[in-house]
């Protein structure tokens, strides 16, 4: 409900709660009240900073806007930390450096996951309990009868050094259909746990995502490749390990949109179609059918989530120390600006709790790397929000380390705007997933997280605190800065922003067209009032007397706001439009290219992956993939969005 995300943000002086299957083995954190509102202004208390001495900085107190920058800068002379580019999707390769274009047999393999962790001693596929293991070896298995490439991406290509060539090689299908091997690639199924709708679901781990093995580029970013879809593994359980091409067409798409949108995502290097059927019952309604059968081959620099610790920690105390020994390798390869830290800087932190409530990033690396991943996530998520984007499935098996959208399930993009759309149909009665309360499931995830951490004796309560504590000040202040530009603001306008959200709602405004024509409005406080509503007539639609009111009101103090800037229309467009994309991976369109591919037509995929990747270009001749949903993309029962995924498409 709307009521929920416009509540106000509170919180008591108290400690906040973390709620784990896990916490008979530390004490449990004390409870504290925490709600997000995405929509509202949050004072957050202020922390106070301590110089190594203990004494309070010259600059008194201050609220810090992102722990993780400082701890970054901290990086040793001479030591390249690339972690952070390569989880931000960013490719830092400078102009003057020459591209590098390899075959596939010349990429440079390495295998830390493998080398550095414990593995399962078995190498069978019986689906079975993975003890005292991070990680199962285990080969692609799928049924493969000539196998056609699909679509591929060639700046995650550029990533890997991959010249770009080798996707018209003959057996490049075979290769990444897993049919014939990748030299060099030695291939596993990572062991990891999770909370699933708010339970404890104990051992999942990689069902049917084969990992082929690191990928080390020539700027020293190590990328993981890993087949979706490519067979059984010891976790498949009773699935088989295969994927649709219809859900990965959709993860493709959506991981190469939300990287070109600018949000930390996993990537997608190819689609290729394995030639045989599956079996799926899409709308779990107990008629099964046929559906072609495609892998598709995800990258990222790392696929670690929040349960690849839980599941040890899980299991007491003969597993508890894996949760060391991975965090560890985490730090070592993703975060090495957190080893050896610097005392120099003010990184100690008052909770406001007394004497004995310093908390000193520097003393404790596990405490900085939990901070870290607090603020990634926040971060994440409130970019998330900014773009209208719902994830579906947040549980913590679906939360990554390294702050990256991951595990494209039933997702989706805000068309019409209802803070309580889900796109996952399992999640319908509850809701536990919806758009709204994204913010606070980061929160309730990131207390798992570090709870297992205190559970491994890696950080104290009060450093569990204050990682949690991080989380609420990181996801405010960015979600505030990217409300405030999308609107064109100056500075942020509680009032302003929260009366908008309103009005669409009410209305089911589209989100992405309609931030998108709001830079067409003039600061001019003397536009006639029956000209206020022309620039976004195309979204305000089949509207009253009384809505019509309702948003002239709302321009009227919003010129009034833009024109207390010294910043002229034009310009104020260009910043406007460069955070507002015209084109997102609207559900309709990924279901046309769908549609398309079953009958063998790869054509659409290939081009919706051009428009994606300039999502906040005008493209002329393209507007046709900004345009609202047409009416069979609507699910008549509930006046949501079908899904593509799980929703079927009403004709």
């Amino acid at each position: 409900m709307f009521s929920h995300i416009t509540a106000s943000v509170s919180h008591t002086s108290t400690s906040l709660t973390a709620i784990t299957a896990f916490s008979r083995r530390r004490p449990v954190l004390p409870a504290a009240v925490f709600r997000f509102s995405p929509f509202k202004s949050q004072k957050s208390r202020p922390f106070t900073v301590f110089s190594m001495d203990g004494s309070p900085s010259p600059s008194g107190t201050a609220a810090v806007d992102s722990i993780s920058d400082g701890l970054r800068n901290q990086r040793l002379e001479g030591v390249k930390d690339d972690s952070y580019v390569a989880t931000n999707s960013l490719d830092n390769d400078g102009a003057a450096q020459k591209r590098v274009k390899l075959k596939l047999e010349e990429l440079r393999w390495d295998h830390s996951f493998v080398r550095e962790l414990p593995g399962d001693p078995r190498t069978d596929l019986i689906p079975r309990q993975v003890f005292h293991s991070c990680y199962s070896k285990v080969s692609p298995s799928a049924e493969v009868e000539n196998p056609q490439l699909v679509a591929w991406s060639d700046s995650v290509a550029e990533l890997l050094d991959l010249d770009p060539k080798e996707f018209e090689r003959p057996d490049f299908a075979q290769k990444f259909s897993g049919a014939s091997a990748l030299d060099g690639a030695m291939p596993y199924a990572q062991c990891y746990g999770g909370h699933q709708f708010g339970t404890w679901a104990g051992q999942l781990g990689d069902g049917r995502a084969i990992t082929l093995g690191e990928i080390l580029n020539s700027r020293s970013q190590r990328w993981e490749l890993q087949l979706k879809g490519a067979g059984r593994t010891p976790y498949s359980r009773f699935a088989d390990g295969l994927a649709v091409l219809r859900s990965s067409i959709r993860e493709f798409l959506c991981s190469e949109a939300m990287h070109s949108l600018g949000i930390p995502t996993t990537r997608a290097l190819c689609i290729v179609t394995t030639g045989k059927y599956v079996s799926r019952d899409m709308f779990y309604d107990g008629n099964p059918k046929d559906e072609p059968g495609a892998i598709v081959c995800r990258v990222a620099g790392s696929f670690l989530r929040f349960g690849s610790y839980q599941i040890h920690a899980s299991r007491g105390e003969e597993d508890i120390g894996l949760v060391r020994t991975l965090a560890d390798f985490a730090i070592r390869y993703h975060f090495p600006h957190l080893e050896n830290l610097s005392k120099s800087d003010s990184l100690s932190f008052s909770t406001g709790e007394g004497d004995d409530s310093v908390v000193d990033l520097t003393s404790n690396k596990y405490a900085a790397w939990a901070v870290e991943v607090a603020e990634r996530t926040a971060s994440l998520v409130s970019q998330w929000q900014g773009v209208g984007f719902t994830h579906g499935v947040l549980n913590t098996d679906n939360m990554s380390v390294l702050g990256l959208t991951i595990d494209y399930g039933p997702f989706g993009f805000l068309d019409a705007f209802d803070p309580s759309y889900t796109p996952n149909t399992t999640d319908l009665p509850g809701r536990r997933y919806c758009f709204a309360n994204q913010p606070d499931i980061g929160l309730w995830n990131i207390a798992q997280f570090v709870t297992t951490l205190s559970a491994a004796e890696l950080i104290n309560d009060k450093e569990a605190n204050y990682a949690m504590e991080r989380y609420g000040t990181k996801f405010m202040d960015d979600y505030q800065s990217i409300m405030t530009r999308k609107l064109g603001l100056q500075k942020y306008n509680k009032q302003l922003i929260g009366e908008l959200l309103k009005n669409m709602a009410v209305d089911k405004v589209d989100y992405t067209n309609f931030f998108r024509l709001l830079s067409n409005i003039k600061a001019d406080p003397n536009t006639p009032e029956e000209e206020l509503l022309l620039p976004l007539k195309a979204v305000l639609l089949d509207i009253g007397k009384e809505r019509k009111d309702a948003w002239t009101s709302w321009l009227k103090s919003y010129i009034l706001e833009l024109s207390t800037s010294t910043i002229p229309d034009g310009k104020r467009k260009n910043l406007m439009d460069a955070v507002n994309p015209k084109y997102i991976l609207r559900n309709y369109l990924c279901q046309s290219a769908i549609d398309a591919a079953e009958q063998g037509d790869f054509d659409e995929i290939r081009r919706l992956l051009k428009v994606m990747e300039r999502p906040y270009d005008e493209q002329p001749g393209m507007e046709k993939y900004a345009r609202l949903p047409p009416a069979w993309a609507y699910r008549p029962v509930t006046g949501s969005f079908a899904s593509g995924l799980e929703v079927q498409k009403w004709k």
